[in-house]
């Protein structure tokens, strides 16, 4: 089947999403005189948006590409939590599964923007607030019996863990188990400890996590295709999909190999920011739809070359995804024919 015929059987597919919900809020102002009371630049307030990031960012992207998104996590009794909230709910998101625990805050990481009129505005200081305190028993359980609850109805799941404690081991180790013993794919995002998901069936790492859970330097040391390999029989996995910037992905199956997968688009990239939460839900929901593993990864790669061109936390449509793969294959094409001609070999 062509890759691009995945595209559409996108919409519809469930997919259970759990991790640290966070509220990106963008604080813009005109710096206007410098402060009397201190050394400091005095800041006019011209506006605030809250967009969703962390795990949010994951649960956006997969809604706009039509997925069904089951959203699992903490929001706080607060204004970030409850635009936060409903900014997912007006993309379709299912929200219950989003619980208030009145003493965690909601996750933010407030960015403030400062610019003259003649400006680009530039970020001059970020402001995170969150809490790394275990989570109280009471709120672990209720996303334990919501999880329990509505996975056997999903076509897939999502852990997107950011560390900011919401993902307990408790709950990934429940998850997991669940997922396994329903027949439910699942993959892991981990930002600071992949390790601690044993069993899982699929990873999700760029170079530096990856260097990092093999304590290495970098990957330069061993080269990503034997780093993927490492990890997936370390964590006992079926495979990985090792983002790699610039040099695109790799992907790596147990019983399969390593499969190198070039970057779509090496032109306009403005903004890495979250590429990797548009890598997940895609291949992701790709496998929903009854994708191979290489075809679903070659579609996440398509999506993350068009997201990139995009400033700040960005997502993409289906029919960004349907055209950025149709050019994609057309210029495949083209190359394979050159190469053809000149009789060059496939690697």
């Amino acid at each position: 089947m062509k890759l691009q015929k995945w595209v559409p059987q996108l919409k519809g597919k469930k997919i259970l999403l759990l991790g640290d919900m966070v509220a990106d809020v963008y604080v813009k102002g005109h710096i206007s005189r410098v402060s009397r009371e201190a050394p400091v630049l005095v800041l006019e307030h011209r506006g605030e948006t809250i967009v969703p990031g962390g795990a949010a960012n994951a649960v956006h992207n997969a809604a706009v590409l039509g997925g069904v998104v089951y959203a699992v996590g903490i929001c706080g009794e607060d204004k970030a939590g409850e635009k936060l909230k409903e900014l997912l709910q007006s993309k379709g998101v299912v929200v219950d599964g989003l619980f208030q625990d009145v003493k965690r805050p909601t996750i933010t990481k407030t960015r403030i923007l400062a610019g003259g009129q003649a400006t680009v505005r530039q970020q001059v200081v970020r402001i995170d607030q969150e809490s790394k305190e275990p989570l109280a028993k009471e709120t672990e359980e209720a996303l334990l019996h919501y999880i329990e609850k509505v996975l056997p109805e999903m076509d897939v799941a999502v852990i997107s863990d950011y560390g900011s404690q919401t993902v307990s081991p408790k709950l990934r180790q429940r998850l997991i188990a669940l997922c396994r013993e329903q027949g439910v794919p699942c993959m892991v995002d981990s930002r600071y400890a992949i390790q601690q998901f044993t069993g899982v069936e699929l990873i999700k790492q760029n170079e530096a996590e990856a260097a990092a859970a093999l304590g290495l330097e970098s990957l330069d040391e061993i080269g990503a295709a034997k780093a993927a390999e490492q990890i997936v029989y370390l964590l006992q996995a079926d495979g990985i999909l090792l983002t790699q910037g610039g040099d695109g992905m790799t992907l790596y199956v147990r019983g399969q190999g390593a499969k190198h997968i070039p970057v779509s688009n090496r032109s306009e990239v403005y903004d890495v920011t979250g590429a990797g939460d548009t890598a997940v839900v895609t291949m992701m929901l790709a496998l929903a739809a009854g994708a191979d593993h290489y075809s679903a990864a070659k579609l996440a790669n398509y999506a993350a070359g068009v997201v990139v061109r995009k400033h700040g936390t960005a997502t993409l449509t289906a029919d960004e995804l349907l055209q950025a793969v149709k050019q994609g294959e057309l210029a495949a094409k083209k190359q394979k024919e050159e190469r053809n001609k000149l009789g060059v070999e496939e690697v």
